[in-house]
């Protein structure tokens, strides 16, 4: 990301005020974001645009150290989305809805996510195919309509949302893959469609190289996203690495989130990834949800992250 000469460290600033919870509203225009203040400002923006939701990482069925109470903290979530004062249009699940993929943990989830009366649109997480099928639980529940192993698109007030899958015969450790057969309805999909539409893609592990000694990233993401480089407005929503972090690249915009459930440590920061045990009066400040905006006309979209705690 680029930052500014204006006197601070722009980036310092920024996750100062996010650890603070005071929530960053993000306009993304031209490809290239800007901060334009707290939440009450992005309550305004809201108020004039489209809004949509994204949780991820809710790993229904965790119990250990790190967040003895992943339910609880995912009921958290919720109560926070229903008390926002603008309804969002819709909500996205970025994977990883449960832990180990058993049928109890899915409805427990169901019963949560449904609180927030809203359509929501998923898609998995490696720990939603950890059943004898390789995923069958999952496409019985979430995948009606869809192609392969749970890909799909839809339009939402002038935006084209495309829901990936980057799990499927992932290895531990292992960079995530779509496959030529996604790639192939992939560049499919968006033929014909104007360069002028903002486009969101939304997968479980990033399309970009977060960390790929921890396989934080997607090892056939550039042909992906080789399809999308006409396009004006681009933003790529993922979960999977538990924190929020951003990269802007020509006209993509990457975001991950948070996850509901447990933090992870920095790339690098620890021998592997998994679980990260943090203090309990610290931990609800880096779980959390985010929600995007887009304003008709504009074609830009603003992403607020917001901790279940400050």
């Amino acid at each position: 990301m680029t930052e500014r000469d204006d006197g601070l460290n722009r980036r310092k600033v920024l996750e100062c005020m996010t650890w603070a919870g005071t929530g960053v509203l993000w306009t993304v225009a031209g490809g290239v974001p800007t901060s334009l203040g707290i939440i009450d400002e992005a309550v305004a923006a809201q108020q004039k645009g489209f809004t949509f939701l994204q949780i991820s990482d809710s790993h229904m069925g965790f119990d250990k150290p790190a967040n003895p109470n992943a339910k609880g903290t995912l009921e958290e979530a919720i109560a926070r989305v229903r008390a926002l004062p603008v309804k969002p249009s819709f909500m996205i699940h970025t994977g990883d809805i449960s832990h180990l993929s058993k049928p109890s943990e899915f409805d427990d989830a169901e019963h949560i996510i449904s609180q927030a009366r809203l359509d929501v649109h998923y898609v998995p997480g490696e720990h939603d195919l950890l059943d004898e099928e390789q995923g069958k639980l999952y496409r019985d529940r979430y995948g009606r309509g869809t192609k392969g192993a749970g890909w799909y698109s839809f339009d939402a007030d002038g935006v084209h949302f495309i829901g990936l899958v980057n799990v499927v015969d992932l290895k531990a450790g292992g960079l995530g893959n779509l496959g030529a057969e996604q790639l192939a309805w992939l560049e499919d999909d968006v033929k014909g469609r104007a360069s002028s539409q903002p486009i969101v893609v939304f997968a479980h592990i990033p399309l970009w190289s977060v960390y790929p000694d921890w396989g934080w990233g997607t090892q056939d993401s550039e042909r992906a996203l080789s399809f999308l480089k006409r396009f004006g407005s681009v933003t790529v929503l993922n979960g999977h690495i538990h924190q929020v972090m951003q990269k802007v690249e020509g006209n993509v915009t990457f975001h991950t989130a948070r996850s509901t459930a447990f933090p992870q440590p920095a790339p690098g920061a620890a021998p592997s990834p998994g679980p990260m045990k943090v203090e309990d009066a610290k931990l609800r400040s880096m779980l959390g949800v985010a929600s995007i905006n887009f304003k008709q006309g504009d074609e830009r979209l603003a992403i607020i992250d917001t901790p279940l705690q400050s």
